[in-house]
């Protein structure tokens, strides 16, 4: 399946790479949105209409925003913040005003989940990405029956990608340890 075969929905995808070494390749994220767009009806009728920004930080900026917003100084994977309609009251307004929401994710736990547990790096903050879409999507995972619901969703939503050929070659450059040596990248 090629995305040019997906009834998509035109949707506007602020990507903002604050994550000093990594490597996001040009349009990779607008593509993962797009195809999980296309299947909106097989995830709660998906994110809400309007502007989506995405956002990679590193560990230590996703704790301030976590403290900031969440009274949590602690590292995490994904933090999703609603847009124009959680502040709005509606859709209809919210499509007007244009933001559907902003997720920001930390390409440092993606790389430490990965190494923990043997996976790929790319998958896993392509993960965070979707997980993030989900959660504006009408998901939640803060109770066991939602948080099961949660992880079948990111799994098809994932089997999606991989059949759309739609999860990013995304990697981390190598870090230069002072005296300058550079570290293994992932």
């Amino acid at each position: 399946m090629t995305l040019s075969s997906l009834s998509i929905r035109a949707r506007d995808v602020g990507v903002n790479n604050a994550h000093p070494r990594l490597r996001v390749p040009p349009g990779a994220v607008e593509r993962v949105v797009a195809v999980l767009d296309a299947h909106a009806e097989k995830f709660l009728g998906g994110c809400p209409p309007g502007e989506l920004s995405v956002v990679f930080l590193t560990d230590p900026a996703l704790a301030q925003i976590h403290a900031d917003f969440m009274d949590d100084p602690t590292a995490t994977d994904v933090i999703t913040f609603e847009g124009d309609r959680a502040t709005l009251g509606s859709e209809a307004l919210a499509k007007e005003a244009g933001l559907a929401g902003e997720i920001c994710v930390s390409a440092d736990t993606a790389r430490a989940y990965a190494r923990a547990h043997g996976r790929d790096f790319a998958e896993e903050l392509t993960l965070y990405v979707v997980h993030g879409w989900l959660h504006l999507a009408g998901y939640d995972d803060l109770q066991p029956a939602k948080k099961r619901r949660m992880r079948a969703a990111e799994k098809r939503a994932m089997m999606l990608l991989h059949a759309a050929k739609a999860v990013p070659a995304f990697r981390l450059a190598a870090a230069v340890k002072p005296g300058g040596r550079a570290r293994r990248r992932t």
